[in-house]
């Protein structure tokens, strides 16, 4: 193999070791409070979803056996489908193997070379590289600016077949999320597709779990929504929702992503469907999960952010080392969260996310903002 190719790897490596952005993929230590996953109601652990898996595992085997078109699709993913179809109220809909498939499906294959796509600026990675390569032009408006937003649909709803709207419902590294109220207010004045990434919102929001649309009670104004089962379902897959019958065919006869893979596993969709009964009737966890997002807010002294209930609480640092430095010293503390730097967030806003679940307490809380006080003081 060329010497040269290998020489610009390394080169390029070595510069993300320099800046402090070098990726690893390790094994960390056991720690007695994981503050890093997105398993916000702890039931990958639940004895109800590891048995849902093992039914399915028992009924269906260990594999699909074969991509969805083939014979790859069994009875427990039409059972889950249809489960999802009722909670998040759409006719049809289609699973896919991960939440970054399903996103990837929808922004290259529904949007035409005559349509334009206004997003986010900071929808997830999944989305904004998709958006690179469909046929359709894009822009993107300023985080959670609405105002923005209508600015861009005034000066070209004229100009394009179809605009569509892409938003997260729980943005993944701010936590943060849009008026959803507000969002789809403008749909009354301007005829855009609105597709609503509910990755995180789902569990957590809403009386049934459904996610922030339901919260907000606009779920049959949400056209497409997308979701993943590896966050609050405990599993690992996605799925793509409407009351278009249309959108659903047009995607499985187009895209790829859907197409051309062995199917998602039965022990995974038999535990996403366990795992969405239990969240239908978990409104305890639900209301716990909130008064601990907003109460670590209030501790750690996050203004900005104090009534936000999301359980993703962002601490920017800024700078990657100081990032690093203060992850490895709350693992030595027995804590785990995650360090976030470029490019998954923009430069200078390296960050502690810190994801919070039902199992955490107030006691927890205080003694991470403890640990935490000191390296953010001026």
């Amino acid at each position: 193999m060329s010497e040269h190719f290998f020489n610009r790897l390394e080169d390029e490596l070595n510069s993300s070791r320099d800046k402090y952005l070098f990726r690893e993929v390790r094994l960390y230590p056991e720690c007695r409070i994981n503050l890093c996953s997105n398993d916000y109601f702890q039931l990958r652990h639940d004895p109800r979803v590891i048995a849902g898996a093992k039914e399915a595992c028992e009924k269906f085997g260990t594999g699909s056996g074969a991509s969805p078109l083939l014979s790859g699709f069994l009875p427990c993913h039409q059972s889950l489908l249809d489960e999802l179809k009722k909670w998040k109220q759409k006719s049809y809909g289609l699973l896919f193997n991960a939440g970054f498939l399903a996103n990837q499906a929808v922004l290259k294959h529904l949007p035409g070379k005559n349509d334009l796509v206004l997003a986010d600026k900071l929808v997830h990675h999944s989305m904004a590289q998709a958006l690179t390569q469909g046929l359709a032009r894009f822009k993107r408006y300023r985080h959670l600016d609405l105002d923005h937003l209508q600015e861009f649909l005034d000066a070209h709803c004229e100009e394009y077949e179809t605009i569509f709207v892409v938003t997260e419902s729980v943005f993944s590294m701010d936590g943060d999320y849009p008026d959803l109220k507000k969002l789809v207010e403008l749909k009354k004045h301007y005829p855009f597709i609105l597709i609503l990434d509910e990755a995180h919102g789902t569990g957590v929001f809403g009386e049934t779990g459904a996610g922030l649309a339901e919260e907000m009670q606009v779920q049959d104004q949400v056209d497409i929504i997308i979701g993943t089962l590896g966050k609050s379902l405990a599993s690992m897959g996605a799925y793509v929702l409407s009351n278009s019958s249309t959108v659903i065919d047009f995607l499985v006869n187009r895209a790829g992503e859907f197409i051309y893979s062995t199917f998602l596993s039965p022990p995974q969709v038999g535990s996403a469907e366990i795992a969405l009964k239990i969240l239908q009737s978990a409104e305890a966890d639900r209301k716990h999960l909130h008064e601990m997002s907003t109460n670590f807010r209030k501790i750690m002294k996050l203004k900005e952010q104090e009534e936000t209930p999301s359980p993703i609480v962002p601490v920017v640092i800024g700078d990657p080392v100081k990032t690093l430095e203060l992850r490895n010293t709350l693992l030595q503390q027995g804590i785990m969260v995650g360090a976030i730097r470029p490019p998954t967030v923009p430069p200078q806003t390296s960050r502690l996310r810190i994801s919070l679940h039902t199992g955490v307490t107030r006691q927890t809380l205080e003694e991470l903002g403890g640990i935490l006080e000191p390296w953010l003081t001026p």
